[in-house]
């Protein structure tokens, strides 16, 4: 008997052009069956989309944008977003967007740079329009129950047993609490762990929902988180921020039946975390970031990455995740590619 196994995905999900952006664009159901998922996060429209194209010439059989899809300016004060609809008009009419929406079937999260303002959460003021924005833009559908409650989250449901995916999509914005800022050394974040029983990374009526998605049936679930869960190098936003709900998150997972996947964003650079659990299992992350703005490119001086569960050394080069499917052998190929699609990191595990 295989040990349980639970593996960690953050990611962020793209699909059409949209009313919002005044273009239109064919929205691809995913396939019955999955065998590839890619994924990746942070986009610069202002810069090359090429990577773009070489996912695209993959040929993955659903790709997940994990969040910062496109970047905005501060909407703080702005409740018309026009920023941010620039940058998914931007987007919509970028030639490797289009190329890839019209073969490729896409799902989307947001993080903070698509949301409206860096690092914010439910205190952003423009929350409801720019969900209305986002909802729209990546062609969320109307009957999906999303559209009807407040935040982003859901879940999309793929094949039948043995081959049953849940891709659960994460909302890591919409209802976190203010994170504690104290003064920090340079490089390494601007936030510090908090046990104040009262903050939350996904609101009552998330964790409510998320709990019950998880008592469902399911060979192989993906869930997808904008911000890191199990890296613990650093202090940027991520789960190790809110320590009692990143406990109450990896305690559900454990207790779910199957194997879950988890892959994460937004650090601008690409790595694979894994930490044993309590029964004797492991516990997976992928996290890949960015698309087209590495720390590589933007950072004149870099943090090497650092951590109890961090598996090799992080990549701070543009890359983007893919996730390979054997449902014969039941193993998963959770790998780091480059923007040749050349795999630079990697790791094969059982399911």
């Amino acid at each position: 008997m295989k040990p349980h196994l639970i593996v960690t995905v953050l990611l962020m999900s793209a699909i059409s052009l949209s009313s919002a952006s005044q273009h239109s664009h064919s929205i691809l159901p995913p396939p019955s069956s999955l065998q590839s998922i890619g994924f990746g996060s942070c986009l610069e429209g202002q810069k090359s989309l090429s990577i773009l194209s070489t996912i695209t010439a993959a040929k993955p059989d659903v790709f997940i944008f994990a969040g910062d899809n496109v970047y905005a300016e501060n909407e703080t004060l702005d409740p018309k977003l026009a920023s941010l609809r620039e940058a998914y008009q931007q987007l919509s009419e970028a030639p490797e967007f289009q190329a890839m929406s019209e073969a490729v079937p896409i799902l989307a999260t947001w993080d903070d740079h698509d949301y409206g303002l860096n690092d914010a959460g439910q205190d952003f003021p423009q929350r409801q329009a720019s969900e209305q924005l986002f909802e729209s833009f990546w062609g969320v559908p109307a009957a999906d129950p999303s559209r009807t409650r407040p935040g982003i989250y859901r879940v999309v449901r793929i094949g039948q047993a043995p081959q049953a995916i849940q891709i659960i999509l994460l909302d890591t914005r919409f209802f976190r609490t203010p994170l504690s800022k104290p003064w920090i050394p340079p490089l390494t974040g601007r936030y510090t762990p908090s046990e104040d029983p009262l903050q939350s990374m996904l609101g009552e009526s998330q964790w409510l929902w998320l709990q019950e998605i998880l008592k469902e049936p399911a060979n192989l679930r993906i869930l997808v988180s904008s911000v890191q869960v199990l890296a613990d190098g650093h202090r940027w936003e991520s789960w190790r921020m809110l320590p009692l709900e990143r406990s109450k998150l990896l305690d559900l997972l454990e207790q779910t039946k199957g194997t879950t996947v988890m892959i994460s964003g937004d650090r601008h650079l690409a790595a694979l975390y894994r930490k044993r659990t309590p029964n004797g299992g492991d516990l997976w992350e992928m996290t890949s970031s960015s698309l087209n703005l590495p720390l590589s490119e933007i950072a004149s001086q870099i943090k090497p990455e650092t951590g109890s569960f961090l598996q090799g050394q992080a990549t701070t080069d543009a890359n983007f995740g893919w996730i390979d499917i054997d449902w014969s052998e039941r193993t998963l190929s959770l790998e780091l590619r480059n923007p040749r699609n050349i795999r630079i990191d990697g790791v094969k595990i059982d399911f």
